[in-house]
């Protein structure tokens, strides 16, 4: 399929906002009101973790399989049915009353709108080399960032309103406007059946088992790592065993569905390797902030929806400013080595927080790094990573396939990362304050003598045990905290060996 748009009209333009806003708002949206989610459809913790790394299996599949069916269907059929799939998942979810529908809603959604981001790029290089492909590359990049920074804001509105499922209504409205465009502005054409890429369908069930196993794996570690480290351990290996193969098994191939062959390109490599590293932090970030927000400081809902949206649209700002700067200073290392260093300060401020934390002059600077953290090194190496693979769109696509599939593993990875070191953490802290608390000690006497007071002088009882007992939850809720911190403090870490790296490489420049 060659470039098809030389003068590229609003509609398809917005097509290309539009698609990547959608799944990054819904990531957000269904992470961020995880809680809320799982107490309506009677949902534990661990059920609602499987639903999660059902939809990262079935999205890892539908990727794989995008540019095969665009060959058949064309890019507006694909797009079309993908969103009509992705509002079917939609309403699923937003009617369920029970886990089960639920994640029947969430396979479904997955099955649609895994490929929005992959759909987005590729579409983008229907634009022949110009200017005007440039301009197709903002309204992706600002798609990106209006869909991380606003899926909070609306998740805590629906759920301060005691509407969950308004998060659901939201996302059809806009895959059907978004369909809309597509409608007018994608083209029909089908590749030509001599150049069409084949099924594997032995291949394909490698893919499907490998990856569903080693989500599952991911899933289950958050519960069962110190329990039972050695069946995770050999269904890590089972699953390693079959993704190698199928990764074999594509290399080799004449007409393989992803053509591994042409990515075998340094920069490209390196950025995948960028690009998962962010992934990881963004799943693990998502996960952890409202736990360090709403869990341990007492902020409601709405409120830390609010600030984190307020925050991460300096990711848009900052994208904004990149796309001016671009043309008059193009060299990349800079932008890296700040968005890593915007990281440290991330993750410095977070971690040196404590109980009296003021949400304006403590966390919402902190989450405006982490979103010029995004924006800058997501962003960067976004343009970059596919330099050297951009020349034939047959290849661009598989290069966003696999980048894609890679960063469903890495969200995952995130997730199950940030709740393994909070379990940790916490038992850790737990253990320590609690060995400092005990009947003989002076100040423990104390504090529960002064709770009993004021809990009888409310009620008029001897309330002793209830004392105790809300003292036990003030124990239990520091420990938490003190394990966010010391999270964040790793994060800080983590972005001071990126900057380090970065700013001493000589590829992605």
């Amino acid at each position: 399929m060659k470039p098809a748009f030389p003068q590229p009209r609003l509609s398809l333009l917005l097509t290309i906002f539009l698609l990547p806003a959608l799944e990054f708002l819904q990531a957000g949206m269904v992470a961020f009101a995880a809680g809320p989610i799982m107490g309506q459809i009677g949902a534990s913790p661990e059920e609602y973790s499987l639903a999660t790394a059902c939809y990262a299996g079935v999205a890892i599949i539908t990727i794989s399989k995008q540019r095969w069916l665009v060959e058949r269907l064309g890019w507006r059929r694909f797009v079309q049915y993908s969103l009509v799939i992705f509002v079917l998942g939609s309403g699923i979810c937003g009617a369920s009353e029970s886990f089960q529908q639920f994640l029947i809603g969430r396979v479904v959604m997955g099955l649609g709108g895994a490929a929005f981001l992959t759909s987005g790029r590729v579409i983008v290089n229907l634009i022949p080399p110009s200017p005007k492909r440039f301009v197709g590359i903002k309204f992706l990049a600002s798609g990106l960032a209006c869909g991380i920074a606003f899926g909070p804001g609306i998740a805590s509105l629906t759920v301060a309103n005691d509407a969950w499922n308004a998060i659901f209504g939201v996302l059809g409205a806009v895959a059907v406007v978004t369909g809309i465009l597509a409608t007018v502005s994608l083209p029909l054409d089908l590749a030509p059946k001599q150049l069409r890429t084949q099924a594997h369908p032995i291949l394909f069930m490698l893919l499907a088992s490998g990856s569903f196993l080693l989500l599952y794996v991911l899933q289950r570690s958050q519960y069962d790592v110190f329990s039972g480290a050695t069946l995770l351990a050999v269904g890590l290996a089972v699953a390693a065993f079959a993704l190698y193969y199928w990764f074999r098994g594509m290399h080799r191939h004449e007409r393989a569905s992803l053509d591994l062959k042409a990515l075998k390109q340094p920069r490209y490599i390196t950025g995948v390797i960028l690009f998962t590293i962010c992934y990881v932090l963004l799943g693990a970030n998502n996960y952890m902030l409202p736990v360090l927000m709403q869990r341990t400081l007492g902020f409601p809902w709405q409120i830390v929806g609010e600030f984190q949206t307020l925050g991460l649209l300096s990711a848009l700002a900052v994208w904004l400013l990149m796309a001016w700067m671009i043309p008059k200073w193009p060299g990349a290392k800079k932008f890296f080595v700040v968005g890593f260093v915007a990281l440290i300060g991330f993750g410095w401020r977070l971690s040196s927080l404590n109980g009296n934390a003021n949400l304006w002059s403590d966390i919402l600077p902190a989450l405006a790094a982490n979103g010029l953290f995004l924006m800058l090194v997501m962003g960067t190496t976004a343009m970059l990573t596919f330099r050297d693979v951009q020349h034939n769109e047959n290849v661009l696509s598989n290069a966003n396939q696999l980048k894609n599939m890679v960063g469903q593993l890495g969200m995952a990875l995130g997730i199950t990362l940030a709740t393994i070191v909070l379990q940790w953490r916490t038992t850790e802290h737990y253990a320590a304050l609690s060995n400092r608390i005990n009947g003989a000690d002076i100040s423990y006497a104390y504090l529960t003598q002064k709770i009993s007071e004021s809990l009888a002088t409310s009620s008029g009882l001897q309330t002793m045990p209830q004392a105790i007992a809300q003292l036990a939850q003030q124990l239990s809720q520091q420990a938490t905290l003190l394990a966010c911190l010391d999270f964040f403090s790793g994060v800080a870490w983590v972005g001071a060996l990126g900057a380090l790296v970065m700013a001493v490489q000589r590829l992605m420049k």
